[in-house]
């Protein structure tokens, strides 16, 4: 998965190659075993006449004909999985990479923002599902990245785009994100499960801390506990003003537009994997190979340059060496700069002064390939770190002032590159303690 591996390990001294390969190939295993195609394999199992996901049984027999549908980062791998598993009459996959499916058709979107091309695509799913009927199954794939590719506007796109371009730079959690993009969408919130009549389960890749349904990917097949109320209080609170988001949050508010759907009786929604367990298969592999490891949280939050600051003191401190430490979650950045970067490589790059002549490896990775609006997946940097940037005369300073962290570590040849990993269970953020 990791398209510069050797280059990442030379780059530093003897002292932190062992630990760079370690590192490196704890995150590369754990991309590959979390990637869709391996996920579906390991949770989706068919028994007689019932499919098994992950110990859940679905009776096949009453359903008459079975579609495939699915959208974000995950979507196309998942698919390729459950074609090999079971036969579909038809399908639709929205999907920002190309994978050659057998019977389902996949439509290409774009991400982090959506498209004319997300819309037409998401107008298709809205058609095959209003020909399904009630003795049908809709197997429904849904993974992070999944707001973006199924869209639904009920503004113009632009307007869209506008507005959740400044509550991202601004700092807001992915539930607000997702919370006002419900409102502003016809099928987000549960909407889309009320568009037929069909039996729908739905498998889900976990995002968001927590695994909230209603929030992974904006919701589409769950009932949703927010309302126009929430969407214009998140609007208020980031100063984020748009003529036609406010028009339609107001008449929403007044009753105009029909709230989203609090309760949905024709879906079954099951999460297969999430950050815990990425973080649990850094942990075995990292034992595989002689470490004592410790997975010391799967919900990290909060602002990327002080966790990766924390990070850092924490394992500076860490009693033992010969240790991998591990943790996985979404940190957020407020931008304030111009520059090119995301949270991984913000977190990494706050990490390397504290970092500087430790016995340590630290990196930082989006498990979907893409840190922020970066080509880059994330960061790798040790405890020399800092002295290559003095020896490069590169500002630490300066470039988090500008939330440019992709230019410092591609400066750095530390950058991270994966392509589309196929899956997206946040980050994970590895550190060996030599």
């Amino acid at each position: 998965m990791i398209k510069n591996f050797n280059e990442l390990i030379e780059n530093t001294t003897a002292r932190y190659r062992g630990g760079r390969r370690d590192a490196l190939a704890i995150l590369d295993e754990v991309l590959e075993r979390m990637n869709g195609y391996n996920l579906i394999k390991s949770h989706v199992k068919i028994f007689g006449d019932s499919l098994v996901i992950k110990g859940k049984r679905i009776n096949l027999l009453p359903y008459k004909r079975i579609f495939l549908i699915g959208f974000g980062k995950a979507s196309a791998a998942m698919a390729k999985g459950m074609e090999e598993i079971i036969a579909f009459d038809d399908g639709i996959i929205i999907s920002p990479e190309n994978v050659e499916l057998r019977r389902v058709k996949l439509y290409r979107g774009t991400h982090p923002y959506p498209s004319m091309e997300n819309i037409k695509a998401t107008e298709k799913v809205i058609e095959l599902l209003r020909r399904a009927d009630e003795d049908d199954l809709v197997i429904l794939l849904i993974s992070g990245g999944g707001s973006a590719l199924l869209c639904k506007p009920r503004v113009p796109l632009e307007s869209l785009k506008e507005v959740m371009s400044q509550l991202m730079k601004r700092g807001c959690t992915i539930e607000e994100l997702n919370t006002v993009r419900k409102h502003l969408s016809y099928v987000k919130g549960g909407q889309l499960a009320k568009l037929t009549r069909a039996k729908i389960v739905s498998i889900i890749i976990s995002d968001i801390i927590g695994n909230p349904v209603e929030f992974i990917a904006s919701g589409p097949t769950s009932a949703d506990s927010t309302t126009f109320h929430d969407a214009l209080r998140i609007l208020k609170k980031y100063g984020v003003k748009n003529e036609e988001v406010m028009k339609v949050i107001e008449d929403g508010i007044k009753g105009k537009i029909e709230e989203t759907p609090k309760n949905l009786d024709n879906v079954v929604n099951i999460v297969i994997a999430d950050a815990s367990l990425a973080c649990k298969y850094a942990k075995e592999i990292a034992e595989e190979m002689g470490y004592h490891a410790k997975v010391l949280s799967v919900t990290l939050r909060g602002e990327a340059r002080e966790m990766g600051r924390n990070l850092a003191e924490y394992a500076i401190y860490y009693p033992r060496h010969h240790t991998v430490l591990i943790t996985g979650g979404e940190t957020t950045v407020n931008v304030k700069g111009k520059g090119k970067g995301g949270r991984n490589q913000e977190m990494v790059l706050a990490a390397i002064k504290k970092l500087a002549n430790e016995a340590i490896v630290m990196l930082s990775c989006g498990t979907d390939g893409i840190d922020g609006n970066s080509p880059a997946a994330g960061a790798i940097a040790d405890g020399y770190s800092y002295k290559k940037a003095e020896e490069k005369e590169l500002d630490i300073e300066k470039y988090l002032e500008n939330n440019d962290s992709y230019e410092f570590f591609n400066k750095m040849k530390d950058a991270i590159f994966t392509g589309y990993t196929g899956t997206n269970v946040m980050d994970i953020q590895i550190m060996v303690k030599l």
